[in-house]
């Protein structure tokens, strides 16, 4: 079983997306309420070296000598991954030893005013940046974010990296209705995404259990309803990912289950989506792992969710 990495896995955005975790689960700079990882453990915005660059890069090293190369290797984290020191370092290591493979990274943007956090992410071919809220008050209501972040700079630092970054930028927008869906705050939205000028807008919404009780995501009619308000070209709904191929990309079926509800909640019908496999087998696989200290099922709106929490 890898430590750092798990996948991979069909990507709604990025097809079969090979995870990096950079940080313990959960060092995070906010502590969003829709969190499918879980409430942030470690609130910080200190850059530390959570993770040794070297124990990385040979985990990284063992799966694509052993495995079939996955159409990214996606810089992620139980966290923020921005917050790890060894960032640029494993972004090179990626791009020296396979120059093939496009690598991502997911952020929530908060530390996108530090200009070394910026030139550490300047080998990347795509970053994905959060941006949940436009006005201070909302932000703080949905990101929970750390005492030291400045609302004003998070957005200047996400203003900036997008005109200095050489790659794409697509950058996600999370609606959750009751919380950042009212004219006000999409106004400023749209004008925020005015000043960022990403490649594309993503917009998303809850798919799994959040961190705190009675939220729910947003229908496609209210997705839709958000785009046409906009009136912007390059806003897209996220779509669900597409089936792989039975056991495609691993065969270590029971393991690749287990890294994955780890570091979030899953359907049984999201692991047949993500991992290939029939449904009896990934029933069988949650079977055996029901024994395992931290082993949970969860019932939403969706379905029953299977999570294993750190104890």
């Amino acid at each position: 079983m890898y430590k750092y990495l798990f996948g991979p896995i069909p990507s709604r955005r990025l097809g079969m997306s090979l995870g990096v975790d950079l940080v313990p689960k959960k060092v995070c700079s906010i502590d969003c309420v829709y969190c499918e990882v879980g409430k942030t453990t470690t609130l910080s915005i200190d850059r530390e070296d959570y993770i040794e660059a070297d124990k990385i890069k040979e985990e990284l090293s063992h799966y694509l000598e052993n495995n079939q190369a996955p159409d990214y290797v996606t810089i992620t984290a139980s966290g923020e991954p921005t917050l790890n020191a060894n960032l640029e370092e494993i972004i090179a290591f990626v791009k020296q030893n396979e120059a093939n493979i496009p690598v991502c990274i997911i952020t929530n943007g908060t530390l996108l005013h530090d200009q070394k956090v910026r030139a550490a992410l300047g080998q990347a071919d795509l970053v994905l940046p959060s941006l949940d809220a436009a006005t201070e008050p909302v932000f703080r209501k949905i990101n929970r974010p750390h005492k030291q972040i400045n609302f004003e700079s998070y957005i200047q630092g996400m203003i900036d990296f997008a005109q200095e970054f050489k790659g794409k930028i697509w950058l996600e927008v999370f609606i959750l209705p009751a919380y950042n869906d009212q004219k006000e705050e999409l106004e400023a939205l749209k004008k925020t995404i005015q000043q960022i000028k990403p490649d594309i807008v993503q917009l998303n919404t809850l798919d799994r259990p959040g961190t705190i009780a009675k939220l729910r995501g947003a229908t496609q009619e209210e997705l839709q309803a958000v785009m046409d308000f906009w009136q912007l070209d390059n806003v897209r709904i996220i779509a669900k990912a597409k089936q792989t191929k039975q056991n495609q990309f691993r065969s270590d079926t029971e393991t690749a289950i287990k890294e994955t509800i780890s570091r979030r909640p899953c359907t049984v019908e999201d692991l047949i989506s993500m991992l290939g496999m029939c449904e009896e087998e990934v029933t069988r696989c949650l079977d055996n792992l029901a024994s395992l200290k931290g082993f949970e099922k969860v019932q939403q709106e969706r379905g029953v969710f299977y999570q294993i929490r750190e104890q």
